[in-house]
């Protein structure tokens, strides 16, 4: 009778087959190619932390500031109202004129009157130009609204305006652009103001802290969809 071959022997079958797989205990060793990468990174990281660290630590000015937002792009007063509301959270009391806009109530408006008289909210505009049809009427509108501006810009316990839609009164002149700047420029030093609309003077992004330009990249009313509750007012 044949010898059995080794790897055949009952000794052999008992011992390997069928194979036992043991779960595995505690983390997998890494293999060096996954601890150079996270020496990598986090060298990478302390480094920026490094040069953030310093470029902060030198920023030493606190002043108010003059913020523009501009552009055809959407966002420039719904930016704006985020701005007012960490403003409110902070306890500042705050001011908003706008220019150009029409009465009619937005969600932002109704939200800030909950808030009693931590913020004063004057809308003075008649409209829109294309609606108006009266450049007469605009310019008195606008007048009215700068007065109103001024008189918040001279109350001490205003700390941050909202001048909304001032760029288009000043597209248009229906303001002097060169008395406006010299007014935003003798502000407060702790008072921030904050203007929006369209097409902003070189005059006043000159004299501006801070301008952001709001880009058109997408919009849906291109697609036939209406303004909306909640998005658009």
């Amino acid at each position: 009778m044949a010898k059995p071959r080794q790897r055949d022997s009952p000794a052999l079958l008992a011992a390997d087959w069928p194979p036992i797989l043991h779960a595995p205990t505690g983390k997998q060793p890494r293999m060096p190619a996954d601890i150079d990468e996270q020496a990598r990174h986090k060298a990478k990281m302390a480094n920026r932390k490094a040069v953030q660290d310093a470029e902060v630590a030198d920023k030493t000015v606190e002043k108010g500031l003059l913020i523009v937002h501009t552009g055809k792009g959407k966002g420039k007063s719904t930016a704006a109202w985020g701005l007012l509301l960490r403003a409110i959270g902070r306890g500042l009391r705050c001011g908003v004129v706008q220019f150009g806009k029409g009465a009619w109530q937005t969600g932002e408006r109704a939200a800030v009157e909950r808030l009693g008289d931590q913020v004063e909210w004057h809308t003075l505009g008649e409209g829109f130009t294309w609606e108006t049809q009266d450049r007469n009427r605009d310019v008195e509108a606008a007048r009215r609204a700068w007065a109103k501006a001024r008189e918040l810009m001279a109350n001490p316990a205003i700390r941050l305006i909202v001048l909304d839609e001032l760029n288009i009164a000043l597209r248009y002149d229906h303001l002097d652009i060169k008395d406006v700047v010299a007014a935003l420029k003798a502000r407060r030093p702790d008072q921030h103001i904050v203007v929006t609309g369209r097409n902003a003077k070189p005059e006043l992004i000159e004299a501006a802290d801070l301008v952001t330009e709001m880009t058109l990249v997408k919009h849906h009313f291109a697609a036939g969809v209406k303004a909306q509750e909640g998005i658009e007012f």
